[in-house]
């Protein structure tokens, strides 16, 4: 078994950083040493692994912390693989410090049976960079699919994805029924896209009114407004805490939201909120420059609604950061508003994206490590991931904090090219990257082997 010691690095987990160590066993994490418990890189016992272990890298004045969990990105495989795949985007995905994912499954067909989403794991087999999991999809028609695998197939899918907002793939559930019956399922975390359907439409139908065939960009948080937002979270948040639902709020991007679900929590504390980098960078001001690149579901808003989910992000109020990773080629995007897609290529950047705010906002690296892995794997109930833990399978990111980015075309792994943070800089370097136990990332440049495994969910 293979032994690799990390030394003089920033240890950082969800409760602790400090100056420490992590050993490597094989594919697992054999121990977590901090300075303060007398386990620092001077002690005997690290000491004792800088000589005997048969790799011990020096990692002085850089982070090391548990590899990030997305549970919220759309691979596009299969169907759509000329925008993304499994393979091209997962290699991405490690550039920017995460090491699992979970699929959503909106793709060609939509992962809506326990059959399709086995297919979809034979895709990803001995090709993901990261290792891997995908959401089942609801329709207003296979609620008694997703009470049985609930039941009897829990191990094999991370959550019930729910369109109360329709989005690319038309998975709109719009059923009461439904809704409720799939808000009393049990064992599994409900996570829920909330727009306000009829809201959109009414407002769509205003700005072509306005504007006729020339709706410019700036007005897509007018039609996917904030009204379409709270009266849908508002809906799921109300059955969430009558029927004791595992509920995760997705990609919230309002202030209102945010104090509503805070609220709600205290009558069902398994309510949680999800919110993704894009909306902790850009705001409404941005749409002139960025126009479709900036278009994703629900809209950007204010800068006021960025502040707030900044401050949410430092207090907990934010439980998680899904990147909502949504490619298309830029020739789809290009087209007006009504034609361009929403979504945005941001995986290879989330991790970035949180130290510069981080930095900006003076929030701990211990909330970090909090939203980026080890509450993600909690919620989901991914067994043994997410923490830098002994037993814990070693996926781990080694980030250079002090080093600052300009993001460019070049650097970019995304299948369709492009990036809404082209020009941005950006704190902390990804260098290293340990996918169950082996080097995936090294001097910033992903191997060609894929070393990412099924996810196992409890």
């Amino acid at each position: 078994m293979k032994h690799t010691l990390l030394y003089g690095g920033t240890v950082v987990t969800g409760k602790k950083c400090g100056p420490g160590a992590v050993l490597i066993a094989g594919d697992r994490i054999a121990g977590v040493y901090f300075e303060d418990d007398g386990k620092g890189e001077d002690s005997a016992e690290t000491c004792k692994w800088k000589e005997s272990a048969d790799e011990a890298i020096d990692v002085t004045g850089k982070i090391v912390m548990a590899g990030g969990i997305d549970t919220h990105v759309h691979f596009r495989e299969p169907g759509m693989g000329h925008k993304a795949d499994i393979e091209s985007e997962s290699r991405a995905a490690l550039l920017g410090g995460v090491t699992s994912f979970i699929d959503m499954p909106n793709t060609r067909p939509a992962t809506v049976s326990l059959e399709l989403l086995e297919e979809k794991a034979a895709m990803a087999e001995g090709r993901s960079h990261a290792n891997y999991g995908f959401h089942l999809g609801a329709t207003n028609d296979n609620l008694k699919e997703l009470e049985q695998a609930a039941a009897s197939q829990r191990e094999k899918f991370g959550g019930i994805k729910v369109f109360m907002g329709s989005s690319t793939g038309n998975m709109l559930v719009d059923s009461g029924k439904t809704l409720e019956g799939i808000f009393s399922i049990k064992g599994k975390p409900v996570l829920v896209h909330c727009e306000d359907e009829q809201t959109i439409r009414e407002n769509l139908a205003k700005a072509g009114e306005r504007y006729g065939d020339d709706i410019p960009f700036r007005a897509h948080p007018e039609i996917r407004s904030r009204k379409a937002c709270i009266l849908s979270s508002v809906k799921a948040l109300e059955l969430a805490m009558e029927k004791g639902t595992a509920l995760h709020l997705l990609h919230v991007s309002t202030e209102e939201e945010l104090k509503m679900a805070a609220a709600a929590k205290s009558h069902n504390p398994q309510i949680t909120v999800e919110t993704s980098a894009n909306y902790l960078w850009f705001c409404d001001k941005d749409y002139d420059r960025l126009g479709s690149r900036l278009k994703c579901n629900p809209a950007i808003k204010s800068a006021r609604d960025r502040q707030a989910l900044r401050d949410g992000l430092k207090s907990g109020a934010v439980d998680t950061i899904g990147s909502d990773h949504a490619p298309h080629l830029p020739e789809e995007k290009d087209g007006g508003y009504r034609e361009a897609p929403s979504g945005m290529p941001s995986i290879q950047h989330t991790l970035p994206v949180l130290l510069t705010v981080a930095a900006e906002e003076d929030i701990p690296l211990t909330r970090i490590a909090e939203a980026f892995s080890e509450k993600a794997a909690e919620i989901c109930h991914i067994q043994e991931r997410g923490r830098l833990q002994p037993g814990c399978f070693a996926d781990i990111a080694v980030i250079d904090p002090a080093k600052e980015t300009e993001v460019t075309k070049e650097e970019l792994l995304y299948k369709c090219g492009w990036s809404p943070y082209e020009g941005c800089r950006l704190k902390g370097k990804v260098e290293t990257v340990f996918v169950n136990g082996e080097k995936a990332v090294q001097d910033g440049m992903v191997t060609r082997k894929p070393y990412g495994r099924r996810l196992i969910f409890g």
